[in-house]
């Protein structure tokens, strides 16, 4: 089962079910239980409900082209949107070898830090972004003003439900200025939480087991004046902690009313000569889950604000 949240000009955001190429609007089916994403997490059990409500949707004629939605937020027109309403995202840190040695790289004086988060008990877990800050696919990923060395984090991320269940999987880029970062470390919330910081979707995947999480292979390719100038993969084998383990750790003395995303970290580190450039298309994508695709710019426009651009 796959979920999506989509633009519709008449009514505004509306969740649907997707169906291979088409789409059921399944706020039309139920207009409470699916009035937003918040509702449907809401529910006693959000998976067994959608369930049934695929089955419902199964049956209807009244169904939308995907290729209806994928295309650049602009007024008027149906889009996908992020996969998000009023749920915080948050990331964990350091959870692939790679990573770990990236972040020591980069630092100053924070090797130790980067070094002992990755062996200890307690995960490196950080508050990333609300979801004004989120772009949907197509949408816009900044880069700060004042950065000089941005890099995209391919990152498979978790959807949770307010009862702390795991309710499904999606793509999210986790953009970052490794410049900022690496200057010191207590400057991390400024690397990673500004307009245009992270993209989330295309869909969200239904699932409450962890171990489909276990072994996926995700790519990203950055591509700048219809090159690749950057290309790379990894597994989710690959990462040191479980997705239950940082879960557990996360909801530790804390409670997420809406449900709550979890990014559990990149495996994916650009050289250091390497930077996002405004122009630049990013493509994301993780087995099973889906392709997440966005543009990056450089100026103070929200992430939603369209920008033309083809792929």
């Amino acid at each position: 089962m796959r979920v999506c949240r989509f633009w519709e000009p008449k009514t505004g955001a509306r969740l649907g079910i997707v169906f291979e190429e088409t789409v059921v609007d399944a706020t039309a089916i139920d207009p409470r239980g699916c009035s937003d994403i918040s509702a449907w997490l809401a529910l006693p059990d959000p998976i067994e409900y959608m369930r049934g409500l695929t089955e419902l949707a199964e049956r209807s004629r009244n169904r939308l082209h995907i290729r209806e939605l994928e295309h650049l937020p602009a007024p008027g027109s149906r889009h996908l949107l992020p996969p998000i309403d009023n749920q915080e995202i948050w990331g964990a840190g350091v959870t692939y070898q790679r990573m770990r040695q990236s972040h020591v790289d980069e630092s100053h004086g924070g090797k130790l830090f980067y070094d002992e988060v990755y062996d200890a008990a307690r995960p490196e877990l950080f508050f990333k972004t609300t979801p004004h800050r989120v772009a949907g696919p197509l949408g816009s990923i900044r880069v700060r003003s004042d950065s000089e060395w941005t890099i995209p984090e391919p990152e498979l991320t978790v959807l949770l439900s307010p009862a702390q269940r795991i309710i499904g999987f999606t793509c999210a880029n986790d953009v970052t200025s490794r410049d900022i970062e690496g200057e010191n470390p207590l400057y991390m919330a400024q690397s990673k939480t500004y307009n245009g910081c992270c993209a989330l979707g295309p869909t969200i995947l239904v699932s409450d087991d962890p171990d489909f999480a276990r072994d996926l292979p995700i790519s990203l390719v950055v591509i700048r004046e219809g090159m690749a100038v950057f290309r790379d993969e990894t597994n989710t084998n690959q990462m040191k902690r479980s997705i239950p383990e940082i879960l557990g750790w996360l909801s530790r003395d804390n409670d997420f009313p809406f449900g709550v995303f979890l990014m559990t970290g990149s495996g994916i580190a650009p050289p250091d000569d390497f930077s996002l450039e405004p122009g630049d298309v990013v493509e994301i994508a993780i087995e099973g889950i889906g392709r997440l695709v966005n543009r990056v710019v450089k100026d103070t426009l929200p992430p939603e604000t369209p920008t033309a651009f083809g792929v």
